[in-house]
């Protein structure tokens, strides 16, 4: 099951850390394949990413439109790589799907994340209606259009966006249907990261984050729009780096220490 749901586009064995990214509505492991390129997180952090059924290589396996279902089977996808501490980092959808992972973690096997990193995702306790996946074929294409983070390329070829719009829709209606069930807060440290012009994710709204650990927490706030990430890349991926390289150091010398 692991080989179906979670790629490992550089494998870092001696990494002290799993980086899990989980992607956007519509997205895919290899959107975060840059990630796990970049030598800054090297050789202390491994980057996995998750796939989610009907898209790239998965394509012929069905859509799944429900969070928590999705959240139950990539905790279970996980459980081969729990031998060392996973971060996690979750853009937009992926932002809900890797706090409910923390949460099935956290009471399934009595373990949280090292470190959740939150990007372009209101706080669950912000609930705002969203109707996305009710629109039209030609409206659903305008929104990802003005979302920003969709290549036009796909937009602009009738055969491809007949390929990517049941993905997209699907995603929506998931995220969209998913409403928040309280429980007591993470105790893992939170890092939110937004756009400053996000439609989707008002600061305000991103910064309620901090409601959801009694762990520490960072806001990190970018200019640019939903998938500001795109355009920064270099910086968030220093803000991951420096964040993960500080908990590296401190469990080298908690190691070293028990000798």
């Amino acid at each position: 099951m692991s080989d179906t749901w979670i790629r490992r586009f550089r494998p870092q064995p001696e990494a002290e850390i799993r980086l899990v990214c989980f992607p956007h509505a519509g997205g895919s492991a290899s959107y975060y394949h840059p990630l796990a390129q970049s030598p800054a997180l090297r050789p202390h952090v491994e980057v996995l990413a998750v796939q989610y059924p009907g898209r790239q290589d998965r394509r012929r396996e069905p859509l799944i439109d429900d969070v928590p279902e999705l959240a139950d089977l990539i905790t279970r996808a996980l459980a081969p790589f729990d031998d060392r501490p996973l971060a996690f980092f979750g853009h937009s959808m992926g932002a809900v799907l890797a706090f409910e992972v923390a949460r099935r973690l956290r009471d399934g096997a009595g373990k949280q994340p090292c470190r959740l990193f939150v990007s372009g995702r209101r706080a669950p306790s912000r609930f705002r209606p969203g109707t996305v996946h009710l629109l039209d074929d030609a409206a659903l294409a305008q929104e990802l259009r003005r979302a920003g983070g969709t290549d036009p390329m796909f937009l602009d070829d009738p055969e491809l966006l007949a390929e990517i719009l049941p993905v997209v829709r699907n995603d929506y209606r998931a995220v969209e249907l998913y409403r928040w069930t309280p429980s007591p807060p993470l105790t893992c440290p939170v890092t939110a990261l937004v756009g400053d012009r996000d439609a989707q994710a008002a600061t305000a709204d991103v910064e309620a984050w901090r409601e959801h650990t009694e762990g520490p927490f960072d806001l990190k706030v970018f200019s640019g729009g939903h998938f500001y990430l795109n355009s920064h890349q270099q910086a968030v991926t220093e803000v991951v780096s420096k964040t993960l390289a500080d908990h590296a150091d401190q469990l080298a010398t908690a190691r070293g220490n028990a000798r």
